[in-house]
């Protein structure tokens, strides 16, 4: 009886600890989509000023690009955020013995980067 209680014990941390391996995979995927927005965002700064630099006379023409960023860093934020929470209710859930596997995260992200990624093949061919 007390090695069905070890191993009971074994699996129920094995499963709290994947918990928190999935969380931080979260916070990372969200941590590289603020850091690759900010990048963005100072990049289409600094080719603003180089742009000034080299043609005094005319204005910098409006670009998406810093908008992109912004969103990005934006998104990197909402999607820590919700997996915080999605970590949280699992860890309750693993807590209750009533495991349930819907990930409104993992739908939230994957129809994210779909729009995302169509916004951007249309402005990319735009600017073609």
């Amino acid at each position: 009886m007390n090695e069905s209680n070890e191993k009971n014990a074994f699996d129920t941390s094995r499963e709290h600890l994947a918990n928190e391996r999935t969380f931080l995979s979260w916070i990372r995927t969200s941590i590289a989509l603020m850091g690759f927005g900010f990048v963005i965002v100072k990049f289409t700064l600094f080719l603003k000023e180089i742009s000034l630099l080299v043609d005094a006379n005319g204005m910098p023409s409006k670009g998406f690009s810093a908008m992109i960023g912004v969103i990005m860093v934006a998104l990197g934020v909402i999607l820590s955020i919700l997996a915080f929470l999605q970590y949280k209710k699992h860890e309750r859930q693993l807590n209750n013995n009533a495991f349930h596997s819907a990930s409104l995260l993992s739908l939230f992200m994957m129809l994210i980067m779909l729009v995302g990624g169509i916004i951007l093949i249309v402005y990319l061919l735009s600017s073609l």
